[in-house]
């Protein structure tokens, strides 16, 4: 059984979520907080396998709680769940270490995927079972979004990939090679050669359009 922490100022969400939780077989709410300090007290306490955590908390962050379990040294997995969708912030996400970044608003059957997910890696990785790369790429590739869950072509990363995508599916509208070659902190060729290959795969929308110049510009969107 797993056991869950489920963190979230908002009292109504945090007993929504605690609920999507609890119907999904293998997983055990042990536990609902509302803010940092009881969450991180709730974990010294032990018992917790994985967090369900709000980025925007009472007097510190989701991911700054994260940055502190882990300089304490608490093996603890984190699910981030928020309405933040800015690419630094997605970006900051996956370099602490969260697993997976779940957009709110979502449904019972978004969370239980990747809850269902997690599973899978934590039971691969718990059986001791030395891994050969095989089965490597199977444990990571179950925690990948479906958009991305394909095999990636030779010279592209699939974190690049998850980046780019989250970028452009977050945005309020349309956006350029540019603009998410100046978010992702990437070159605008590499821009380029992903959305280009996110295009082709369906998992952006590419348009085109026209300036006064005449020399249309690709746009992209969610697709």
């Amino acid at each position: 059984m797993i056991d869950v922490l489920v963190v979230d100022d908002d009292f109504y969400v945090a007993r929504i979520n605690a609920h999507y939780v609890s119907e999904v077989p293998g997983f055990r709410v042990a536990g609902i907080a509302h803010s940092a300090a009881p969450a991180l007290a709730a974990v010294e306490r032990g018992g917790i396998d994985l967090i369900l955590l709000d980025q925007h908390l009472p007097n510190e962050s989701g991911l700054s709680l994260t940055r502190r379990l882990r300089q304490l040294g608490h093996d603890i997995d984190v699910i981030m769940v928020t309405a933040d969708r800015r690419p630094a912030s997605v970006r900051e996400a996956m370099r602490a270490g969260v697993l997976h970044y779940l957009v709110k608003p979502f449904t019972s059957q978004g969370l239980r995927s990747k809850l269902e997910a997690y599973a899978q890696v934590r039971g691969t990785i718990d059986d001791g079972t030395e891994m050969d790369q095989a089965r490597i790429d199977r444990m990571l590739g179950s925690l990948r979004t479906p958009e991305t869950a394909h095999c990636m072509p030779k010279g592209y990363s699939e974190r690049t990939a998850e980046l780019i995508s989250c970028i452009v599916t977050g945005a309020e509208c349309q956006v350029s090679a540019q603009e998410v070659s100046e978010q992702a902190r990437i070159s605008r060729s590499t821009a380029q050669r992903y959305l280009k290959y996110l295009a082709e795969t369906g998992t952006l929308e590419m348009t085109l359009r026209y300036g006064d110049s005449g020399r249309p510009e690709h746009m992209y969107s969610g697709g």
